[in-house]
C-alpha cells in the first residue's frame, strides 16, 4: 500500500511539472509563433526525391530518344544511383577537377568529342585501377591493346598507367570504333564490351543503334550511367552537391627530367630532387618498379614536383 502510494505521489509531481512545461512552451509559441522561413527550413533539410531528367539529353551530339518509356526508365535510373551515392559523386568531381585538364585537350586534338573524358570516368572513376581480366589505368586499356597502339609494357615499364599516352591510345580505339559504326554513342558501348559482343548483338537482333538493342547488363548501362556523370558533374548544385573550388583536387606543377640510361634505385634518384620515392611514384605510376633497367638507351620523360608543394619529414 505505501508502494502504491507513493508510485502515486510520483506520478502526479510528473504531471504538475508536464503541465507546466506545456504551458510555457504554449506561452511562448503563441508569442513567436514559426514564420514561413521557419517551415521552409524544416522542410528545405536533406530529402529524398525524384530527379527531374533533362529533355535534351544527348551523348556526344547524338540524341537519347527519353520518349520511349524503357529508355527514360534505364536513364532514371542512372540519375538516381549516381546522385544519391554521393560520396562517390563527390569524389568523381573533386578528381575531374585534377585529370580532365589532361585528358580534353588530347580529345579534341584526336577530334574525339569531350564527352568521351566521361567515359574514363564510368571505366575506372580516374582511378589507375586493374579490373579481373587486367584491363588497366584510367581508360582500362589491354596489355594487347596498349602494345598494338605502341605503349611500352614490361616489368618495368607500364604505360597504360602514363595518363597521357593512355589517352591517346583510347583516343585512337575511340576513331576506329567511330569508323567502324558511324555513331559515337554505339562507338562507347564498342569500348566497354568490345566490337566482337557489339558485332554479334547487333547480327541476331537485326539492329544498328544502341538504343535498340538488348545488350548485357553492364554494356546496357553504360552509356546510360556516362550520361547520368557527365550530367551531375556538369551541373553539381541542381543535384543538391554543394562544392566550391576550394574543394577540388588540384594537380600539382611539375617539371620535366629527361633519362636516357639505366636508374639504379629510384630512391636516391628521388632524394637529388628533394622528394622521396612515394612522391615520384605518385608522379610518375607508369614506373613499375624500384629501378629502370633500361639497357637499350631509351629516352625517358620522369615529372618531378615543383619545389614546395610537399613537406617531407627528416
Amino acid at each position: 500500500m505505501k508502494f502504491l502510494k507513493n508510485v502515486l505521489m510520483v506520478l502526479g509531481v510528473v504531471f504538475v511539472v508536464g503541465s507546466l512545461i506545456f504551458a510555457v512552451q504554449h506561452k511562448a509559441f503563441e508569442a513567436n509563433p514559426p514564420t514561413e522561413k521557419d517551415t521552409q527550413a524544416d522542410t528545405n533539410g536533406y530529402r529524398i526525391s525524384a530527379i527531374d531528367i533533362p529533355e535534351d539529353l544527348n551523348f556526344a551530339g547524338e540524341a537519347v530518344p527519353v520518349e520511349d518509356p524503357e529508355i527514360m526508365e534505364r536513364v532514371d535510373r542512372e540519375f538516381l544511383v549516381n546522385t544519391y551515392w554521393q560520396s562517390n559523386a563527390l569524389l568523381l568531381m573533386k578528381r575531374a577537377n585534377k585529370y580532365f585538364p589532361i585528358i580534353e585537350p588530347i580529345l579534341a586534338k584526336n577530334g574525339v568529342p569531350e564527352d568521351f573524358k566521361y567515359l574514363a570516368v564510368a571505366e575506372s572513376g580516374l582511378q589507375q585501377v586493374v579490373s579481373p581480366a587486367g584491363a588497366t589505368g584510367f581508360w582500362q586499356i589491354m596489355k594487347a591493346t596498349g602494345r598494338e597502339y605502341g605503349l611500352e609494357i614490361n616489368s618495368n615499364v607500364d604505360e597504360r598507367y602514363h595518363i597521357a599516352k593512355a589517352t591517346e591510345v583510347a583516343c585512337n580505339y575511340i576513331k576506329r570504333y567511330k569508323k567502324k559504326y558511324g555513331s559515337w554513342t554505339l562507338t562507347a558501348a564498342a569500348y566497354n564490351a568490345g566490337p566482337g559482343a557489339i558485332n554479334k548483338f547487333m547480327g541476331i537482333q537485326k539492329a544498328e543503334d544502341y538504343y535498340d538493342l538488348l545488350l548485357g547488363e553492364e554494356t546496357g548501362r553504360y552509356v546510360f550511367r556516362i550520361l547520368a556523370i557527365k550530367e551531375i558533374l556538369s551541373n553539381p548544385e541542381k543535384y543538391g552537391f554543394d562544392i566550391g573550388k576550394e574543394d577540388m583536387y588540384n594537380a600539382i606543377p611539375t617539371f620535366r627530367v629527361e633519362v636516357d640510361e639505366p636508374v639504379f634505385n629510384f630512391a636516391d634518384f628521388a632524394q637529388q630532387y628533394e622528394i622521396n620515392y612515394k612522391i615520384l611514384k605518385r608522379h610518375n605510376p607508369w614506373l613499375r618498379e624500384p629501378h629502370l633497367n633500361n639497357s637499350s638507351g631509351k629516352k625517358y620523360i620522369i615529372e618531378i614536383p615543383n619545389k614546395g608543394y610537399y613537406k617531407l619529414s627528416k
